[in-house]
């Protein structure tokens, strides 16, 4: 499929029937995981750190959009990108990290309001603007480029599920396509978080999550994040794709925790 195909067949991804979006690292593990038969793939920033010998947050805009490309061209599947924070704190910032992906061949790509540089969540009159010059990026391309807005509060340590709803409510409004926040630890919080906006939602899987639990708590994407990578780092590559077809078959999340 062309670039514009495949957005296409990624937004029409969010408006069927719920799946999981696993996070490949490189070329290899990209096509291994749409061998499985998923649907589409994205890519995982502290994987592709930890591939380059790096921690969570210090690749660059420049290498970003070169794996974007890797991804893009090593299967036939959707790719969407984690942006991080856009590498930069500025809303152009933003805009430019949604179009360069972009213009490598994503057709998605989330950004989060945490600033790596100082360590804070974004306030939210920034953090809008940001989302909102990411939308307005993404609307300039000439496919449907779905925008995931990602509410860091849990991720951070920061146990605020009131200031994340509404947090997620106001991307919305500012043209977000998917809303995500990472690290929901409980279907009562998952549950909160789908009732709280109209768009789709992202869910990180869990090792005490399924996929049942998370769908019926109103979930329509399900990423796994780092989580192959690192299980692929501690058990090796062939035991975390066969763990990754018992992920597809039986929409158990426990299995990300599994030692061999």
């Amino acid at each position: 499929m062309n670039q514009a195909e495949k957005a296409t067949a990624f937004k029409a991804l969010h408006e069927g029937e719920p799946f999981v979006f696993p996070n490949p690292w490189d070329a290899e593990s990209a096509r291994r995981l749409a061998g499985l038969g998923y649907k589409a793939l994205a890519s995982t920033s502290g994987g592709f750190a930890g591939r380059l010998g790096r921690a969570d947050g210090e690749v660059t805009l420049e290498e970003s959009v070169e794996h974007a490309r890797e991804l893009d061209q090593a299967t036939d599947l959707p790719v969407a990108m984690d942006l991080e924070h856009g590498y930069g704190p500025d809303p152009a910032d933003v805009a430019l990290a949604v179009t360069r992906v972009g213009e490598a061949g994503a057709v998605g790509g989330s950004i989060e309001d945490w600033d790596r540089d100082d360590e804070v969540i974004y306030d939210l009159e920034h953090a809008v603007a940001r989302i909102e010059a990411a939308a307005e990026a993404a609307r300039a391309l000439d496919f449907p480029f779905m925008l995931t807005a990602r509410a860091e509060n849990h991720f951070r340590g920061v146990d605020d599920l009131g200031d994340t709803l509404t947090r997620l409510q106001a991307y919305e409004q500012a043209g977000a396509d998917v809303l995500y926040a990472p690290r929901l630890r409980s279907y009562d919080e998952v549950r909160a978080v789908c009732e709280a906006v109209s768009k789709p939602v992202n869910v990180l899987a869990r090792p005490n999550f399924t996929t049942k639990g998370i769908v019926d708590a109103g979930g329509q994407r399900i990423s796994v994040g780092a989580q192959l990578w690192t299980l692929s780092g501690r058990v090796g590559f062939e035991p975390a794709m066969e763990l990754a077809a018992q992920m597809r078959d039986e929409g158990d999340f426990s299995l990300l925790s599994a030692e061999r």
